[in-house]
């Protein structure tokens, strides 16, 4: 199916919960809505799947105008961060509930194929308060893939499940979807959930649509200042700085030879991701940053330093274990190939040389 929106926007008294913005999800994709907490996903969601109105502006599926058409009259399927299922039904009766509805026939052989892809089929027996949270989220899972519906809508359903049962499930996820059909929309707070899942990427904040294209596309190559701010973690370095032909003076006397786009003065901000950093000298070809060790944390297997420098505080992802004194000085190095660089308003000017092309 062909899901567009078209210059929608929602209020709610006085309140806009959603600016005027369009989108056409591509077809038989997923779609990722990143954005932090009251970003507009679930809103815009809520207008895709027909439980919402638009106070302006206009969906269509397949070129069809259905602004205003009920849920209960389109072919949608929905999982929400809490999980919904049938209490009184077996989990095998719980994901054979679309496919009975439908009248499909060899319903006990989609059924165990369901449940074997998402790991549930040791547990059809049971009822769902039998289960654990993340089983139970499996369950309510299996259930919308049943309806094999041609837009499934997924609004954070990996939210409330501790961190070892989200990475097992979106690694599950991101298969089943490629392998399917539909129109996927999935809505996410975290950066590393669109990088695995996206195909394409909607980035909103506040309400405002800021940028959508293919993933990769929108990660390497953010528009502005609050793309790259949503769609970093750790959160980019931004640092403060002023542009002449030769390039960004930041502060400290920390110069940077970048070839400038002609007319870029004054005030800029310099972009690095906290993976362009590393430890040691550099070469001819980058930049020394003496820095200040404030606080070092592991997390997996990378070390996240964060560091104060007189071109302003960093955060610096490196590789393996490391393990650091704090207030200890450290010299950090970056290529300036791969600086990225706003103007005044916020907007690109310059990206990272190695993306160009």
């Amino acid at each position: 199916m062909q899901l567009s929106l078209e210059r929608v926007t929602k209020k709610v008294g006085a309140q806009t919960w959603l600016y005027e913005q369009s989108i056409t999800p591509e077809s038989g994709a997923v779609t990722v809505l990143l954005g932090a907490t009251q970003a507009g996903k679930t809103s815009l969601m809520r207008l895709m799947a027909g439980l919402d109105t638009p106070t302006t502006g206009k969906v269509r599926v397949n070129g069809e105008d259905v602004t205003g058409v009920p849920v209960r009259e389109r072919n949608v399927a929905m999982v929400y961060q809490q999980f919904i299922n049938y209490p009184s039904l077996t989990v095998a009766e719980n994901i054979a509930s679309p496919l009975k509805l439908r009248g499909e026939a060899r319903v006990n052989e989609r059924v165990a194929e369901l449940a074997e892809k998402l790991h549930i089929g040791m547990f059809l027996n049971r009822l769902p308060a039998e289960l654990s949270g993340g089983q139970q989220q499996r369950v309510a899972l299996a259930r919308a893939l049943a309806k094999n519906a041609p837009l499934m809508l997924l609004d954070e359903p990996l939210v409330n499940l501790d961190y070892k049962l989200r990475e097992e499930l979106r690694e599950e996820l991101s298969l089943l979807f490629a392998s399917g059909d539909s129109t996927v929309i999935y809505a996410t707070t975290e950066p590393g959930e669109a990088l695995l899942l996206g195909g394409y990427t909607a980035v909103l904040d506040a309400g405002e649509l800021l940028q959508y294209g293919p993933t990769a596309e929108v990660f390497h190559a953010p528009q502005s200042l609050r793309v790259a701010r949503a769609f970093n973690d750790p959160p980019m370095n931004l640092l403060r700085g002023q542009a002449s032909s030769a390039g960004v003076q930041l502060a400290g006397g920390l110069a940077l030879p970048l070839d400038m786009p002609p007319g870029l003065l004054g005030e800029v901000t310099v972009g690095l991701r906290a993976g362009a950093l590393k430890l040691g000298r550099a070469d001819d070809s980058g930049v020394e940053v003496p820095s200040r060790v404030v606080l070092a944390e592991i997390a997996g297997s990378d070390t996240f330093v964060h560091l104060h420098s007189p071109a302003g505080e960093l955060v610096a992802q490196l590789t393996g274990v490391h393990r650091f004194e704090l207030g200890a000085s450290v010299t950090l190095r970056f290529d300036t190939a791969s600086a990225y660089v706003f103007d005044a308003d916020g907007k690109l000017a310059l990206a990272p040389r190695s993306r160009k092309g």
